[in-house]
C-alpha cells in the first residue's frame, strides 16, 4: 500500500513537471502577461516610435496579451548595452552605435529602416567659419563618440585632411545630450555642434548659431538611415512571430508620418516634452521636419560606404562586411 502511495505521488510530481514544461514566454497559468520593451531616442530621427506609442501600434499588433513599454536612451551607446542585456526587445537606434557594437561580437540585428537626414552641424556666434580649414583646432560635440552623428562629421571634414586629436589632428571632442548643447554654445563651451534634430532647430531659435554643414551636404545625409529599427538574433530565432509584428506595427508608423505629418508633429512634441521636460516650439519642429525623411526600407549599400568610413576613421579596429547584420526578411 505505501509502495502505491509512492507511486501515485510520484506521477502527480511528473503530471506538474510536464504542466509547467508546456508553457513559454509568461507564465499563463498564472495570467501574468509577456512584456515587450522598445527603446528610443526623444529626437525627431526616432518619431516612428513615438507615433507607434501613442497610437498603440504595439499594442495592437502583438495583442492583450503582451504589455509594452518604452524606454528612452540620450545616445547610442547606452541602448546598446540595454539591448545587449535584454533590458529591451527591440527599438530605434542610430546605425553607427549598432553597426560599431555589431562588429565587436554584439547580437544585433538591422530589421528596418526608420529615417533619414537630420544631422546639422552648427558653429557658435563669434566662431569663423569661412572654409573647411577654419575647423581646426576647434571643440566640437556629438551625442557620443563613434555615434552616426560623429562619424557624418568627421567623415565631411577627414576627407579635407582635418581629424580629431582621437586620431592625431587638432579638433576636441566632447560628448553630451543634445538637448543641452544650445546652453552649452552660450557659455562658450564649445564651438561646434554637432546635432541631430529637433535640436538643431532649437539651437537656431535660441542661440545665433550658424548653420556650417547643411543636412543634405554633411556626409551620408541624404542616403543613410539616420536611424533603424534593431534586435536581437536570438529574438528573431525564438520569436519570429513577435518581430515581424513588431516591424508590422512599425510600418504603421511610418505611413502614418508620411500621410499625416501635422498630427505626427503634435505627437513629437507631447513625446519630447514628456521625456526631457523640454517643450518645443511648433515652428521649431517643422524646420527640423524639411531636414528629415521617413521610411521603414533600409539601404545597404550606403550602410556599408558608412561603415567603411568607420573603419578609416578608427572608429573601427577591423574592416566590416555587413552582409549578415541586416535582416529584411520582415519588410516583406
Amino acid at each position: 500500500m505505501k509502495k502505491a502511495s509512492l507511486f501515485l505521488a510520484f506521477l502527480f510530481t511528473f503530471a506538474v513537471l510536464l504542466a509547467g514544461c508546456g508553457s513559454s514566454g509568461a507564465d499563463k497559468a498564472s495570467g501574468e502577461k509577456e512584456k515587450i520593451v522598445i527603446g528610443y531616442f526623444p529626437n525627431i530621427n526616432h518619431v516612428p516610435a513615438m507615433v507607434a506609442k501613442d497610437k498603440g501600434y504595439f499594442e495592437k499588433q502583438l495583442g492583450d496579451g503582451t504589455t509594452i513599454e518604452y524606454k528612452t536612451f540620450a545616445e547610442g551607446g547606452s541602448f546598446m548595452t540595454a539591448l545587449k542585456t535584454g533590458e529591451i526587445d527591440a527599438g530605434l537606434v542610430g546605425p553607427g552605435p549598432a553597426m560599431n557594437n555589431y562588429t565587436t561580437g554584439a547580437d544585433v540585428k538591422i530589421i528596418a529602416g526608420a529615417s533619414t537626414g537630420g544631422t546639422v552641424v552648427l558653429a557658435r556666434k563669434g566662431v569663423k567659419i569661412d572654409s573647411v580649414e577654419d575647423f581646426q583646432g576647434k571643440t566640437f560635440i556629438t551625442p557620443g563618440v563613434g555615434c552616426t552623428h560623429d562619424v557624418q562629421y568627421e567623415t565631411y571634414l577627414e576627407a579635407e585632411g582635418i581629424t580629431s586629436q582621437r586620431i592625431g589632428g587638432t579638433m576636441k571632442h566632447l560628448t553630451g545630450q543634445p538637448a543641452q548643447y544650445a546652453a552649452m554654445l552660450k557659455a562658450g563651451k564649445i564651438d561646434i555642434a554637432v546635432a541631430p534634430e529637433p535640436w538643431a532647430a532649437v539651437i537656431q531659435k535660441e542661440t545665433d548659431a550658424e548653420v556650417v554643414i547643411g543636412w543634405d551636404e554633411v556626409s551620408f545625409g541624404e542616403t543613410l538611415p539616420a536611424s533603424v529599427m534593431v534586435t536581437s538574433g536570438k529574438m528573431i530565432e525564438e520569436n519570429p512571430d513577435t518581430v515581424q509584428k513588431i516591424i508590422d506595427a512599425h510600418k504603421e508608423a511610418v505611413n502614418f508620418i508620411n500621410e499625416n505629418p501635422a498630427e505626427a508633429q503634435q505627437i513629437t512634441i507631447k513625446d519630447i516634452k514628456e521625456t526631457t521636460g523640454q517643450e518645443l516650439e511648433k515652428d521649431v519642429v517643422e524646420l527640423a521636419w524639411e531636414r528629415i525623411g521617413f521610411t521603414y526600407e533600409v539601404d545597404a549599400e550606403a550602410i556599408q560606404d558608412f561603415s567603411d568610413s568607420s573603419y578609416a576613421l578608427k572608429f573601427l579596429k577591423d574592416k566590416p562586411d555587413f552582409a549578415k547584420l541586416i535582416d529584411n526578411n520582415f519588410l516583406n
